[in-house]
């Protein structure tokens, strides 16, 4: 199981006796175990009932006295072994033998980057405990993960264009993306939803305002105010991944609506279902029909490869690849 599914749903999981939390995003980690805490002591301190280890520090031995020691102040006890890869490799014989028969009062966890499931001590825990994977999100997994995030923490909604949006200019850190976050509610204050405009006013200051401004010059056939912008977030030293965000986030509604038409849907009706901003879709029909339908295909090709170049695929400055998409988007 994926951690955010436990996180979205934790009372419907049933918690074990040994729990490992694997994978490398920490704060995925971190979000589990706090959730995880709250649930198995409920109104117990957390400072009396539970104890943790750093994992290349702590013997085995030590750990094992811990989840076999009854609470004084509860039903249970919690045992944490962090970054406890090292610590599984050293003691894995008497891990497996724990881990059979694990303690009934005790619940301990385990977090770990790596945790194949074909050794015999995850195959084991697989009978007798829980394993929740914290392995990194991207794309769509993340944009849901932040609107369930919004609702359960916040009883806030956020639009799927905005979740989207900020996932593209943030990138795929789910901190980074969870401390936007927390910013938006704030920003927000009683209103009950988070909406594009939101995160476009908010998210990257005047950074992200220019990018938007860059990008209305751009479909508007402004090369010249276009590139001036982009020169202006260049030289403030604007990320090139996160203005690829921006750029991508923009047109790949374009190459959306380009496919709809395609298939014998009005341009118009195809921009507003790939979901254009009602007050931008005169000008990207405007836009779409100046470049035609056989450069509009290639949108996406262009967005792919300097996002493959930017990873290093291309020998150019990131600066040069920025500037050439912008060119090669804006061409008549």
């Amino acid at each position: 199981m994926h951690v955010t599914d436990y996180l979205a749903r934790p009372a419907e999981t049933t918690l074990k006796p040994v729990i490992v939390l694997f994978g490398a995003d920490r704060f995925l980690q971190q979000s589990a175990l706090k959730v995880l805490t709250e649930q198995l002591l409920g109104t117990d301190d957390p400072e009396m009932s539970r104890v943790e280890f750093a994992g290349k520090d702590v013997e085995l031995k030590t750990v094992l006295d811990e989840v076999r020691t009854v609470s004084m102040w509860g039903d249970t006890r919690l045992v944490v072994v962090d970054d406890a890869d090292e610590f599984v490799s050293a003691h894995r014989s008497g891990l497996e033998k724990y881990v059979e028969k694990p303690s009934q009062k005790s619940t301990l966890i385990l977090k770990v980057t790596k945790w194949p499931k074909n050794t015999r001590i995850a195959k084991q825990a697989a009978k007798t405990g829980l394993a929740l994977e914290c392995s990194p999100l991207a794309g769509g997994k993340l944009v849901q993960w932040l609107m369930t995030e919004a609702k359960r923490q916040y009883e806030k909604k956020i639009d799927h264009d905005a979740a989207h949006l900020l996932v593209e200019l943030i990138g795929n850190d789910v901190g980074q993306v969870q401390q936007e976050l927390e910013k938006l509610i704030n920003y927000i204050g009683d209103e009950p939803a988070i909406h594009l405009e939101d995160v476009r006013k908010l998210v990257g200051g005047w950074k992200a305002e220019t990018t938007w401004v860059m990008l209305d010059a751009l479909r508007d056939g402004d090369m010249n105010h276009a590139l001036k912008c982009y020169d202006q977030l260049a030289t403030a030293g604007e990320a090139p991944q996160r203005l690829l965000g921006g750029i991508t986030f923009t047109f790949k509604k374009l190459v959306h609506a380009t496919e709809l038409s395609r298939h014998g849907l009005p341009l118009t009706d195809a921009l507003r279902k790939a979901g254009v901003f009602p007050r931008d879709i005169g000008a990207a029909s405007t836009y779409l029909r100046r470049i035609g339908r056989p450069r509009a295909e290639r949108i996406l090709q262009l967005l792919l490869k300097t996002d493959s170049d930017l990873k290093g695929g291309s020998r150019l400055s990131e600066r040069i690849q920025i500037e050439r998409l912008l060119l090669r988007l804006g061409a008549s």
